[in-house]
């Protein structure tokens, strides 16, 4: 055996060693479902006033609203969809704007979903804009102050409740308020607690 057809053999043995069983191909595990993200009100108020401002550079609000959905009852100051309504004074407009963080298919689409425009008069009390400076109370504190004052003693005995927040102008206290609403809705609440939105502080039971 000359040495080319030696070192040949040699190069294959030494191939054959090295190379060892195949590994089998990994698959990649799918992606695990996204849950929803529950924020505070001004959270979701934030989220909602660049897609405001986008429609009318004056745009205010004059109500921020959570709602409710299967994978939030309101604890805490937080939920998975917040409503605000915005008005233009300078369109005669007022138009809301969704945003939501919900899994839910009953609730809105996640991200930010605009609603149709509506025509918008100063005069109307229940479109009363303010500036969204005063608003600097978040809902998680409405939520611990309405606790405190009896809504603690509330859930006790009844756990199951949801609870809504909503953020409107008050115009006896010249001021937007925070309604903390320990039910599903506004008109058939079982308990209310108003809650000063600029500072924070108790106003009273509503009912």
């Amino acid at each position: 055996m000359n040495k080319l057809v030696f070192a040949i053999l040699m190069l294959g043995m030494l191939a054959g060693c090295s190379s060892g069983p195949s590994k089998p191909e990994t698959k990649a595990e799918p992606a695990a479902p996204k849950g929803p993200e529950l924020v505070t009100g001004l959270t979701g108020f934030h989220r909602g006033y660049l897609s405001a401002r986008r429609w009318a550079a004056d745009a205010q609000p004059y109500k921020l609203e959570s709602q409710l959905s299967s994978d939030s009852k309101g604890l805490d100051g937080k939920a998975a969809v917040w409503r605000t309504g915005f008005a233009s004074p300078a369109q005669k407009g007022v138009k809301p704007i969704i945003w939501s963080g919900s899994a839910d298919k009953e609730a809105a689409p996640a991200g930010i979903t605009p609603g149709p425009e509506d025509n918008y008069s100063p005069t109307n009390a229940s479109t009363r804009v303010f500036d969204a400076s005063f608003l600097k109370v978040d809902s998680d504190k409405a939520f611990d102050t309405a606790q405190k004052h009896g809504g603690d003693k509330f859930l006790a005995k009844n756990p199951d409740t949801p609870i809504l927040y909503l953020v409107d102008w008050n115009r006896d206290a010249n001021m937007p308020v925070w309604h903390v609403i320990y039910g599903n809705s506004r008109d058939d609440a079982k308990f209310r607690v108003m809650v000063n939105a600029s500072t924070g502080d108790f106003i009273r039971v509503e009912k």
